[in-house]
């Protein structure tokens, strides 16, 4: 609430346009994704206004927008269909729990400082499961946009299946109600994009079905909405069904989170007067999801594309959502009725425009033409996602992108030196062969990564390999470790074999440009008695100075650590 002591009247009147824009995008829009959950569209309305209150008090963006989006809610409807609910209001129920669960996550990971997760959800993971879910939400609304019914399922497979399989005609009308849908909001949006297209095309829809009684020929309407506000009600509580909803949750809670903080972060570029605190927004989005799930709600989180809105129609602070949320419990309290005739074709087309959007094929080429690996783990990720499902396309590619930075942890990147002519510097031996000396006596090797377990046997193959191939008796070898930041025990103990091993074989064992924690590790292990505190120095040139018996002139700076080295 820093921004309250210097809140004005100008302000105001910029949060009141945005809060009124983002309430026309979001009144259709919620009743859309609740679709998507396989909720009735008025439990869209209903996410669409607590949690938007809520997180305006906690959030620390003050564009962001709150409430339900299409990627969590294709998840409920993925973990839901899992268990195989047949009654509409345990499956309703579930919803709800669904979102205290994910709340109570979310609010548990801010309190531990746990923000820094979302690292983990690299680019092209994150690239990957997003085009493969906009796949599916859209694939998952054509049954509204033909008329039939088809097996609602989270892998394309399933769904494309029943689509061949059915026996049930295309219902005309309602095909067309949702191509001229489909084409409306994306010639209105390209004509002028300041246009309400979904508001007018939800008018225009509902003026359409209820002049010409399609309704009675079958085109799919909301029908009756429950008017008022969300009443107060505790979710559900039962072990089993918070055992069998937490593993969806937890993806819920990170999924939501990743989606919220990256636009939260992307908005805040362009404002100066606040800064996104990640563990607050976990905070303040899981205290949303527990409040509103008292008040009937199911997950929320923050929206590309509301957020985008708010921001262009000049949102300043949080003022903006309560006025939108202001705008919904009016509708709610008043106007449900107006939504009667509301075709679900036109919610179809709604969800099936915004998601286009998410699919982003020029990430996609730029990886293939510089980053084939990457490119690689965006592609299964995206092919888990289809076929396997929600849940474990994006737990599946985590793993993999994370197996992958295990693998480059395990061989980085290294480069043998040779000294330029007689000056101090001294550069990789691969790529400037022609200008630095060659010695087979004396080898130097930078390693560009800590010491650990998971690299130490490549770094002692690298050693012994290098050793073995020079042309000439090896008599000392030089481990520049300006890279190396850390060592581990087992590192450590490895290094200590190692550097015994070529002591044996009179062998000198230097090393150059230990920084702070590396020379602290070395001081504090046994390290520093096999190597010997003469045989540490600052630059390769020293080492190698004193390799050929020259005393070299020290700096200040040198006699300062060689002191503390002595220490």
């Amino acid at each position: 609430m820093s921004w309250l002591p210097s809140y004005n009247a100008i302000h105001f009147k910029s949060d009141l346009v945005a809060g009124l824009t983002v309430a026309i995008l979001l009144i259709p829009q919620g009743m859309a994704y609740a679709l998507i959950a396989g909720l009735p569209p008025i439990y869209g309305l209903y996410a669409a206004l607590t949690p938007q209150i809520v997180y305006a008090l906690l959030g620390t963006s003050r564009q962001l927008a709150v409430g339900p989006v299409a990627m969590d809610s294709l998840l409920v409807a993925a973990g839901l269909g899992a268990l195989k609910i047949v009654e509409p209001t345990q499956y309703i129920q579930m919803a709800i729990l669904l979102a205290l669960l994910m709340g109570l996550i979310q609010i548990l990971l801010g309190v531990l400082r746990m923000g820094f997760i979302v690292s983990f959800l690299s680019k092209p993971v994150i690239n990957g499961f997003t085009s493969a879910a906009a796949i599916i939400i859209g694939i998952s609304q054509l049954k509204h946009i033909i008329g039939i019914s088809l097996t609602q399922s989270n892998q394309l497979q399933k769904v494309i299946k029943s689509l061949f399989l059915t026996t049930s005609p295309i219902h005309f009308n309602t095909l067309l109600i949702g191509i001229v849908s489909i084409l409306l909001l994306v010639l209105i949006r390209k004509w002028n994009k300041k246009i309400p297209a979904s508001l007018v095309v939800v008018s225009l829809s509902i003026v359409w079905v209820y002049i010409g009684n399609l309704h009675e020929s079958g085109v799919a309407v909301v029908g009756e909405i429950p008017q008022g506000l969300p009443s107060f009600q505790l979710p559900l509580w039962d072990f089993t069904y918070v055992k069998s909803l937490f593993p969806t949750a937890l993806t819920l809670a990170l999924v939501a989170f990743m989606e919220a903080i990256s636009v939260a972060k992307a908005i805040e570029e362009k404002h100066k007067d606040y800064v996104v605190n990640p563990n607050q927004e976990l905070i303040a989005l899981g205290t949303s999801n527990i409040i509103g799930s008292v008040f009937q709600s199911y997950p929320t989180t923050g929206g590309f594309s509301r957020t985008a809105v708010n921001d262009q129609a000049g949102a300043k602070t949080g003022i903006a959502s309560l006025v939108t949320a202001l705008l919904i419990a009016v509708i709610l309290t008043f106007f449900t009725h107006w939504f009667y005739f509301l075709p679900k074709a036109v919610l179809a087309a709604i969800i099936m425009v915004a998601v286009a959007n998410l699919i982003d094929f020029r990430f996609a080429i730029r990886l293939f033409k510089t980053r084939k690996d990457e490119f690689i783990i965006l592609v299964l990720t995206f092919l888990f996602t289809l076929f396997l499902g929600i849940t474990e396309g994006i737990l599946l590619g985590i793993l993999i992108s994370l197996l992958l930075l295990v693998y480059r942890a395990s061989k980085p990147h290294y480069a043998f030196l040779g000294r330029i002519g007689n000056t101090q510097y001294f550069k990789n031996i691969a790529r400037f062969p022609d200008e630095v000396v060659h010695r087979g006596d004396l080898i130097i090797l930078r390693y560009d990564a800590q010491l650990f377990f998971g690299n130490i046997d490549h770094f002692k193959q690298l050693v012994l390999s290098s050793i073995e191939k020079s042309p000439e008796k090896v008599r000392g070898f030089i481990i520049n470790a300006r890279s190396i930041n850390y060592i581990d025990s087992t590192a450590s103990e490895q290094l200590i074999d190692l550097i015994k091993t070529l002591q044996q074989s009179n062998i000198r064992v230097m090393v150059v440009g230990a920084i702070g924690p590396a020379r602290d590790l070395i001081f504090k292990s046994k390290l520093i008695k096999v190597i010997r505190k003469n045989n540490l120095f600052i630059t390769s040139g020293d080492a190698m100075d004193s390799f050929d018996g020259i005393v070299p002139k020290k700096s200040p700076l040198q006699k300062k650590l060689s002191r503390q080295n002595n220490k």
